[in-house]
């Protein structure tokens, strides 16, 4: 969802920095990287060397306003067009602004607060914790060839920890990025002689990765940027969130931190500038890529076990089948065995009871007016419905309803047309009884002159 306001291009003593504000949700896990980064570089006010930043921040401001609505380069009316220049420059985001003789120019780029082109959005906060020790390390190989040189690069990684047989380097994840660029998640497992194994801390691999040698290290094997991905404390989290960027409007900052779709799971973050919102939004292209793929295998799997039900519940079948045969192949085979057991010997009281038992629901089955003329009416009366059911589905049809919307819409223009057709035929007789009437009354006066 994209929202966007923007004010008009009037300038005057009192500017609002950050007049172009465009707000999206975009998916969390796509952006982890971005998150990280932002909190890796996000400046923390206070103390002496953030009393300088602002100290300086304020002269900046002044020096940028007065290029913008006082130049005073030429001393005449070109001034007013110099400063015109000036704000659609700072607009843009580029550029230099002369306002003076006596000082130089003010770099105008676009971190600047007049600059137009800056946007809020949302990034997913980590959840990992310090002690889970993931780091991420950005590579300017694509993953195909990450992934076909990972042994490599786990061991290369390895020989740069010192070749410490304690340490194990494993590795998380392996994603795509944009650019050809691949975002590989590892930590570092150590372990201790007595058997006992931990994790190294995120914030100690960070550390020693960030070394001046090390990082030499790393570019050659490929390795560009290295983020440590832990969770932030609610005090930090606070803090982050109670200032506005450098060079975004705090209103806009409150609106974003109000429009926030999860305030427990996304932060607002800064993106200046459309190669930062391209960035986003290939990102974004990226992660919908891999959540079709996974919807593709996970209905290619739906698909397969289908097909597997569909041939364990014939097998069932099947199999049922078989064990009715061979129940009764087995109760066939224990009646003969019975009979050679009782061979030779006198038929016995329980046996003769159920012989009598048996005949009695025999003779009931077969009486006419018992079961068995029920289920021969029954049995007729199915054969029957069967029947006529099997005629009625030969003579059963459909009309489409487009088809019969067609042929009665075709039947109401002739009934019209036939409708007309009979008020031109009575006007017609209608005509001819008047030419009749006439005539008839032009013969009787003939007629009468003639007489």
């Amino acid at each position: 969802t994209v929202a966007a306001q923007q004010e008009g291009p009037e300038f005057n003593s009192t500017i609002r920095p950050g007049s172009f504000c465009v707000e999206f949700a975009c998916s969390p896990r796509a952006h982890l990287m971005s998150c990280d980064m932002f909190y890796l570089s996000f400046p923390w006010p206070g103390g002496l060397f953030g009393q300088q930043a602002g100290q300086n921040q304020s002269t900046q401001l002044y020096q940028q306003v007065t290029a913008l609505s006082a130049p005073t380069l030429l001393g005449d009316e070109r001034d007013s067009i110099l400063a015109k220049w000036n704000q659609l420059q700072a607009y843009w985001g580029t550029g230099k602004g002369y306002y003076s003789n006596n000082n130089p120019p003010v770099e105008f780029n676009q971190e600047n607060p007049f600059c137009r082109f800056k946007a809020v959005g949302y990034s997913c906060i980590p959840m990992s914790k310090d002690e889970d020790g993931l780091v991420v390390l950005i590579l300017n190989k694509k993953e195909a060839d990450v992934r076909a040189q990972q042994q490599q690069l786990v061991e290369s990684l390895h020989k740069i920890l010192g070749n410490n047989q304690t340490l194990t380097v494993n590795v998380e994840g392996v994603k795509a990025l944009s650019n050809d660029q691949t975002e590989v998640i590892i930590y570092l497992v150590e372990r201790s002689p007595n058997g006992t194994s931990k994790r190294i801390p995120a914030s100690t691999l960070f550390s020693y990765l960030e070394q001046t040698n090390i990082k030499a290290q790393l570019t050659q094997i490929g390795v560009a940027m290295s983020v440590t991905r832990t969770e932030l404390s609610p005090a930090q989290l606070k803090q982050l969130l109670q200032n506005a960027p450098a060079g975004v409007d705090p209103i806009i900052w409150e609106q974003a931190k109000v429009d926030n779709p999860d305030p427990e799971k996304l932060i607002p973050v800064p993106m200046v500038g459309f190669k930062e919102l391209l960035r986003r939004l290939q990102i974004q292209e990226q992660m919908t890529k891999q959540h079709q793929t996974r919807v593709d295998i996970i209905s290619n799997d739906i698909s397969e076990l289908q097909k597997n039900q569909a041939t364990t519940v014939a097998k069932i079948a099947q199999y049922k089948r078989k064990l009715m045969d061979l129940s009764h192949r087995v109760l066939q085979v224990l009646i003969k065995q019975e009979i050679q057991r009782k061979s030779g010997y006198a038929i016995q009281v329980d046996e003769e009871h159920l012989r009598v038992q048996l005949d009695t629901i025999q003779s009931e089955l077969n009486a006419p007016t018992q079961f068995k003329g029920r289920l021969n009416e029954l049995m007729s009366q199915i054969r029957m419905q069967n029947h006529f059911g099997a005629v009625r589905s030969e003579e059963r049809y459909s009309v489409d309803a487009d088809l019969l919307r067609e042929i009665r819409q075709h039947l109401k223009q002739q009934q019209e047309g036939l409708s007309h057709l009979i008020s031109v035929i009575k006007d017609d007789l209608e005509d001819i009884k008047l030419i009749e009437h006439g005539l008839s009354d032009s013969g009787h006066m003939r007629g009468g002159i003639l007489s």
